[in-house]
């Protein structure tokens, strides 16, 4: 297109020309003539003078763009959209290798994907298409019920390779394939892997960045065309790169560090831009706390978090996946957005106060809070190096709660974690046993609980208005239940030692 162009703008250029030199001819001859036929009228020629041509402008889209490095994210996108480089900004057609979907927001995406593509349409790949029961599963809500009887059924009528059906909801340990909280199975069934592309239809499905693969929330329109097509508009995204440096002190997590992060930049901070996380100490977590890491980078708006992938990614997929895999990295000279820098060692515990993710400060500020309950768990805060840090606080404490507090898994796997592996120092003893001991509720079965309310008869949802210090992901009025419940979003760490106290409480107190 842009070569005719430019042929048409010559041509029309040179016709003008010739036309123009004709006419000079043409007045130069009339000329000549008037002055033959008459002495008193003398007329002179005309010449008409021309600027030369121009070169044209033309936008750079039609000149090809000119090569830079880039991020992380955008060789993911660009990979995944047939293209040798991209630009923040662009918006590109991304081809997808995972989609996932769960019982609250499948049975829409059904929905749309029947209405535009046909009632008997078939998925775009039944092996690519993940579809995990595990919000409100533990319910007697009729219309939860039948949410998960839709992804039955779809699933049935589809032949999808990947759903993890729960159909005995009185023991989950009867329902083998049932595994809970999407994000955390989709790791441990090997479905994130460095340098794909996983869309998902909940926002927290950034927790997958862990692997150091584009991973990002969408809402039921979008996945019901990924469910179709296979692939998806995006824009791409700038680049914040968060490096964090330093030893971690042996009283923080993961938790603490996005939790400062985002009390930092606001809850609108990273609005649509992916959040890279890089530096010693991030190298230093284990997966389920990269994964902490990741998880909350919606609450600071941005559309994605990454982790290079290293050994540690590596060893954690060994057995999970046999799938081939091609990690991609930054750029030495990759453009960033704006750079943060964190020295890990000189911080301390924190919380978000209600009734915001960024609405931080130091543990140790608000120990005059009194609360009534705590709640560890959710995709979050649920995970087993999570169970494992609270237990550690009631070991060392050697006391009992005094608050309620209830305990969700996140997973099959995780309760079975919470009942066999030992914790470190305890002579022997599990987490299950350490919690008994401590007076805590009994582990419940894995799902996203309270988290997000739910049924009224949602195990542990907030149905008064109390004050929660919770290991889960928001604080806005009514999220785990109750609109006028108060929820202090904290690490493991920082919640048991709540618990033990009955105000927010430093874990320090007990670990130092």
């Amino acid at each position: 297109m842009a070569s005719s162009a430019v042929t048409s703008t010559s041509t029309c250029f040179i016709k003008k020309e010739m036309d123009l030199s004709s006419a000079v001819s043409q007045v130069a001859s009339f000329g000549s003539s008037l002055k033959m036929g008459s002495r008193r009228r003398i007329v002179r020629p005309v010449h008409a003078v021309m600027a030369p041509p121009q070169p044209q402008q033309r936008p750079p889209v039609s000149t090809g763009s000119v090569k830079h490095e880039m991020t992380t994210t955008e060789k993911i996108l660009a990979r995944a959209s047939e293209r040798a480089m991209i630009e923040p900004g662009e918006n590109v057609w991304v081809n997808v290798d995972v989609l996932m979907t769960h019982d609250v927001c499948g049975p829409g995406t059904i929905g749309i994907f029947k209405k535009e593509f046909g009632e008997n349409a078939r998925v775009w790949d039944r092996e690519k298409i993940v579809i995990i029961p595990d919000h409100y599963i533990f319910t007697n809500d009729e219309r939860a019920n039948r949410n998960v009887d839709i992804l039955r059924d779809f699933c049935l009528e589809q032949n999808i390779k990947y759903f993890y059906d729960i159909t005995d909801r009185g023991n989950f340990q009867a329902n083998p394939d049932y595994k809970g909280v999407c994000h955390i199975a989709l790791a441990e069934e090997g479905h994130c892997r460095p340098g794909e592309v996983l869309l998902g239809t909940d926002s927290h499905t950034c927790n997958a960045g862990a692997f150091g693969m584009f991973a990002t929330g969408i809402g039921n329109t979008d996945a019901g065309f990924v469910m179709g097509a296979g692939k998806l508009l995006l824009k791409v995204p700038q680049t914040l790169r968060f490096v964090l440096d330093g030893e971690m002190p042996n009283f923080l997590l993961a938790k603490d560090l996005i939790l400062q992060i985002i009390g930092e930049i606001t809850v609108a901070g990273a609005t649509y831009k992916s959040m890279e996380f890089t530096g010693s100490a991030v190298e230093a977590l284990t997966m389920e706390e990269r994964m902490t890491l990741c998880n909350m980078v919606v609450e600071a708006g941005g559309k994605n978090g990454v982790v290079p992938a290293d050994q540690t990614t590596f060893n954690y997929l060994k057995g999970k996946t046999f799938k081939e895999f091609e990690p991609v990295y930054s750029d030495q000279n990759a453009r960033y957005l704006q750079e943060y820098r964190f020295d890990v060692s000189k911080l301390e515990p924190v919380v978000a106060k209600p009734h915001s993710p960024d609405n931080r400060a130091l543990a140790r500020e608000c120990k005059d809070v009194k609360i009534d309950r705590v709640y560890i768990g959710s995709c979050t805060g649920g995970k087993t190096e999570d169970f494992m840090a609270a237990a550690k606080i009631f070991l060392a404490s050697g006391k009992k709660v005094k608050v309620p507090t209830f305990l969700v898994p996140a997973t099959q796997k995780v309760w079975m974690d919470v009942y066999t592996l030992e914790v470190p120092g305890s002579g022997g003893k599990t987490c299950s046993q350490i919690f008994e001991d401590a007076g805590c509720d009994t582990p419940a079965s894995p799902n996203c609980g309270a988290c997000l309310g739910g049924p009224r008869d949602t195990y542990a949802r907030m149905n008064e208005p109390q004050v929660c210090v919770s290991t889960t992901n928001r604080n806005f009025p009514g999220r785990m239940g109750h609109k006028e419940g108060q929820i202090y979003l904290a690490s493991p760490f920082t919640a048991a030692s709540s618990a033990l106290t009955g105000y927010v409480t430093d874990p320090r107190q007990f670990l130092q």
